[in-house]
């Protein structure tokens, strides 16, 4: 009887003693190290759990191929966000980045088409009075010489003021006025005509045909005479007519002229031919004696 007991007692503290060492193995791995003979069995196996997902996050970047962010994308899809939150000047700077800084950016056809249109709605606003002035008439004062006086053009002072033909100029009267001193930048390569203040973007034309006599020269020149004709007979800007006319705005030094695509014309002349619509805003905007840059790099 009495060995059955120590028996018993042995079995006890046997049964106790692992379920002590169980209890102080876990602590050891889910709450703190203890170090000891623990460490030998799992070695700080905090550190291990932590630095398995570190080891493995650093092999799959490794292995990994990224892709490229494109910065121009980058800054188009802030414009974007900018254009829904009504934050346009914000996202005017930005698609003019893109223009400037990343022009060959898969954006910069559509930041340019936006940009352009930005700039045409301030432009030909009669209610944006920057780059603009009231000229007050004087006796004397003519329609020529006021569109002399301030290098615009009749086109563009009748659309300022809202005229359909031009009537009589009594002393007193007002006129808004605003210098054309844009110039045209071509580029054959890339079928872009474009319209520049300075240095400044203000809209892009892209060229719908291109025929010429071999390549065209880099070369600076400017815009020799715009005209209006009707059935092969030339009108005048003063004109009622002049409105309806086909307009042709010819180049000097290079026999060149910028006119508008029609698609059914087998028998069109050599030029440049760009929408009649573009046409039709590109007379408003230029006069003659505009800069013309023709940029066709030779590769």
């Amino acid at each position: 009887m009495r060995i059955w007991t120590l028996v018993k007692f042995i079995a006890a503290l046997a049964v106790l003693g692992v379920m002590g060492f169980t209890a102080l193995l876990t602590y050891h791995v889910v709450v703190a190290p203890l170090g000891g003979v623990f460490e030998k069995i799992i070695p700080n196996p905090g550190e291990i759990i932590r630095a398995q997902p570190d080891a493995d996050f650093a092999k799959m970047l490794d292995a990994a191929e990224l892709p490229d962010i494109d910065p121009g994308e980058k800054a188009f899809q802030s414009a974007h966000e900018l254009i829904a939150l009504g934050k346009l000047p914000e996202a005017r700077e930005k698609l003019t980045a893109i223009v400037n800084v990343f022009p060959t950016s898969p954006s910069a056809p559509v930041a340019r088409r936006i940009v352009g249109e930005m700039n045409l709605d301030e432009v030909l606003s009669s209610a944006y009075l920057e780059g603009k002035h009231t000229h007050v008439v004087k006796r004397g004062d003519s329609y020529f010489a006021i569109a002399a006086k301030y290098q615009t053009s009749l086109d563009m002072m009748m659309h300022l003021n809202g005229m359909m033909e031009l009537g009589n100029l009594q002393p007193g009267d007002e006129l808004l006025v605003m210098p054309l001193n844009f110039r045209l930048l071509l580029e054959p390569k890339r079928n872009s005509l474009s319209l520049w203040e300075g240095g400044k973007f203000l809209r892009e034309y892209p060229i719908l045909h291109l025929d010429t006599t071999g390549k065209i020269p880099s070369q600076k020149t400017k815009i020799e005479s715009k005209s209006g004709y009707i059935d092969g007979r030339r009108v005048q800007p003063q004109s009622k007519e002049y409105r309806s006319s086909e307009k042709i705005i010819q180049i000097a030094k290079f026999p060149l002229s910028i006119r508008a695509y029609d698609s059914e014309d087998k028998d069109r002349p050599r030029g440049i031919f760009i929408s009649s619509v573009d046409l039709e805003e590109l007379v408003l905007l230029t006069r003659v004696g505009n800069e013309v840059e023709i940029r066709n790099p030779s590769r």
